[in-house]
């Protein structure tokens, strides 16, 4: 009986492993966010990075992440063509997006 028990602790314990080195969807959308920025505040970043992290995570995300992707890109896109507020976009893209530059792996331990 303590082997069947010690068993299935050790098979959720590995389980548990395995979903946390997955990139969560609000991770996907962020990651969207910065190419948004990426693509309107030329220069700062490239967005090479993101453009493989995106397309590597996007292959198993439903439809209705990526839709929402899509509009995450699209806002960050209208919202960076604002001049008062590209300093604070460029430390956005210049600071937190730097994550996603980094890999999905790097993304998921965060």
């Amino acid at each position: 009986m303590k082997f069947a028990i010690v068993a299935l602790v050790t098979v959720f314990a590995a389980g548990s492993a395995v979903a946390s080195d997955k990139v969560t969807d609000v991770d996907f959308l962020k990651a969207n966010r910065c190419k948004g920025l990426a693509t309107s505040l030329t220069g700062v970043i490239d967005t090479q990075s993101l453009d493989s992290f995106i397309k590597a995570e996007g292959r198993a995300r439903a439809p209705y992440v990526m839709e929402r992707a899509s509009a995450e890109f699209a806002r960050a896109r209208k919202e960076a063509k604002g001049a008062e507020r590209k300093d604070r976009l460029t430390s956005e893209l210049t600071g937190a997006c730097q994550a996603y530059l980094a890999g999905p792996a790097n993304v998921a331990k965060q």
